[in-house]
């Protein structure tokens, strides 16, 4: 059985749906499902049953599963970068992940984890997917050094040998609908697009660039998930891995692929950067993935262009979900 957890929300929901494309349905999702609309990620899915991510963490420390599992693919996260509760995301980003580690290590199953790209923080270290540059890393919010702790209790252990941490860039595509302020801005410029014609983006701040001409690396969520199952079988292979294209865009970039999709004229609107991200705000991301490449993944990535074409045409117009 694979175990994925926060498979109800984007990113876990994704990975459940490749895995049925694959002819793979022992699946046990774990989740909570709150009050917003998550759980319609989950209607077209095939999977064995739901657990609440609670319930599952009791039956790990207890060691009472009653069913054999082959791997875990740990997503369930706190993954607002905002949250300011930092116990909460302290328990339930590092905490959790620990105790999940800890199990498939003495079990010897395979462990798949989501770090993040919110570790670099500024990137004015860069985007090294290196282990031996941990310590380095300076995140600029929580919910980054809730990531960066277990990375480093990883390390730390001496289990990158074992186990596989993933480091996601800015994700975008389908079901990520229920995310409100953390859905990507493809999903959220659409809207604007959409209702008003126009988008808006934040001004430059910083003289290096200009308005919009920001930079990150996008990546598309069926490529996230092609990156992620790339490990499922490859036990041999283990360690940290960036999850992105490799090439950094532009947010002119990103809204000009938007309203072309929808075949409306380009409308951009500059506005002022809030006060309180000036300090948090970054001004260009773009993964390393040299090192996922040596471990052997050649898929062709997704162009921005075509990624954002199909979210918009194939999903978003209609609300559509992977799978429905």
């Amino acid at each position: 059985m694979i175990v994925v957890t926060g498979g109800a929300g984007f990113i876990g929901s994704a990975i459940v749906w490749k895995l049925n494309q694959l002819g793979e349905n022992k699946i046990i999702i774990v989740d909570e499902l709150g009050t917003d609309d998550k759980w319609k990620n989950l209607i077209s899915l095939k999977f064995e049953d739901f657990i609440h991510k609670d319930d599952f963490i009791s039956m790990i420390i207890d060691e009472d599963i009653p069913f054999e599992i082959s791997a875990i693919i740990h997503m369930g996260a706190n993954s607002s970068t905002t949250e300011k509760d930092a116990d909460h995301l302290f328990s339930n980003n590092y905490l959790y992940t620990k105790e999940l580690a800890e199990y498939c290590l003495e079990k010897n199953t395979r462990f798949i984890y989501a770090s993040s790209a919110a570790t670099y923080g500024d990137g004015s270290l860069g985007f090294d997917d290196d282990e031996n540059k941990l310590e380095t890393l300076r995140p600029l919010n929580m919910y980054g050094y809730s990531k960066q702790l277990f990375d480093l209790w990883a390390k730390r252990n001496g289990v990158f040998d074992k186990i596989v941490g993933l480091k996601y860039f800015n994700v975008y595509g389908p079901n990520e609908y229920h995310k409100g302020d953390m859905r990507s801005v493809v999903h959220k410029a659409f809207e604007q697009i959409r209702d008003s014609g126009k988008v808006k983006l934040f001004k430059s701040l910083n003289p290096k660039y200009k308005d919009g001409e920001q930079l990150r690396d996008f990546i598309y969520i069926k490529d996230a998930v092609d990156m992620t199952l790339f490990f499922l079988d490859k036990p041999n292979v283990n360690g940290l891995y960036n999850i992105g294209t490799g090439k950094s865009r532009t947010w002119n970039d990103l809204v000009t692929s938007i309203f072309k999709s929808l075949d409306k004229k380009v409308n951009i609107e500059y506005i002022e950067l809030p006060e309180h991200l000036r300090e948090k705000y970054q001004y260009f991301t773009e993964a390393n993935i040299n090192k996922i490449k040596k471990a052997g993944f050649n898929f062709s990535i997704t162009r921005l262009e075509d990624g954002v074409a199909d979210y918009v045409k194939k999903y978003l117009t209609g609300k559509q979900f992977l799978g429905s």
